[in-house]
């Protein structure tokens, strides 16, 4: 009798141990299609479920090669307790470039048409928007975060005069076809280039004097030595201008958080 109740002691105890532990992250990441014009688009809305806490909800658009396995592991990583993340397929559920040739022809649509291109990501805003119902998201704290092409397109987001707080492009396409779109915006400007990425550096005078005609509240930070694609693990290369550096991403998401929040906090 003394050995039972010890187990059922023993058992009581590890339930009570293990009540007040803290609940572990679930990061769920739920495909969303949608239809644009005929092309199907597949999706995913990221985020941890364990708790329901309404939290801001972000566009994600990830870089040329775009909705990957990799992409969804990024987008967990950003979303954490903080954000529901909309990993957001630009080009087609039917396209998945594999190699830079195929992710080149993949964005060329886009970038020769960036009228198409500020349609599909207003349209993926709006959809973010829709998931309010099912996800914890507050619709009155939206914004957009973009990697290399990604970042072309929430800047594009942005000249559009798209209703959200703040847009974050890393290592980012600062072209732009119109200047004049500028006068457009309203969210808070955060773009975070490499000094010495050879193809959008650049690029920085002529989106000085966009951002400088604009009314926005932006920054552009230069992170000394990094190339492009600084913040994907992927690009292992020892040279080139494509390449991960693990002390730009830390330092670029240090200040996508400090911005979110400084933004969301005015909300």
């Amino acid at each position: 009798m003394r050995l039972i109740h010890r187990f059922l002691f023993a058992l009581i105890a590890l339930a009570a141990v293990a009540a007040a532990q803290p609940a572990l992250a679930k990061m769920v990441a739920k495909p969303i299609d949608w239809t644009l014009d005929g092309t199907a688009f597949h999706s995913y809305l990221v985020y941890d479920d364990t708790g329901t806490a309404k939290r801001p909800g972000l566009v994600m658009v990830p870089n040329w090669y775009g909705v990957t396995d990799i992409a969804i592991k990024k987008a967990e990583m950003i979303a954490g307790k903080d954000y529901v993340i909309l990993l957001t397929d630009m080009y087609g559920a039917s396209v998945r470039p594999k190699n830079d040739d195929e992710a080149q022809a993949a964005i060329a649509p886009l970038t020769k048409d960036r009228t198409q291109m500020r349609k599909r990501i207003n349209y993926a805003l709006d959809q973010l928007k829709a998931q309010a119902s099912g996800a914890p998201i507050d619709t009155a704290r939206l914004a957009a975060i973009g990697f290399c092409f990604g970042g072309a397109s929430v800047l594009d987001l942005a000249r559009s005069g798209a209703d959200i707080k703040a847009v974050v492009a890393f290592h980012g396409v600062l072209a732009t076809d119109d200047p004049a779109l500028a006068k457009n915006i309203k969210a808070r400007v955060l773009a975070m280039n490499g000094a010495d990425d050879v193809g959008t550096m650049p690029q920085a005078p002529a989106f000085l004097d966009e951002m400088k005609s604009s009314p926005a509240d932006w920054r552009f930070a230069v992170i000394g030595h990094a190339v492009h694609c600084f913040t994907e693990t992927e690009a292992t290369a020892a040279t080139g201008n494509c390449r991960y550096d693990a002390k730009a991403a830390k330092e670029s998401y240090a200040m996508m958080h400090a911005w979110l929040a400084e933004t969301f906090a005015k909300s």
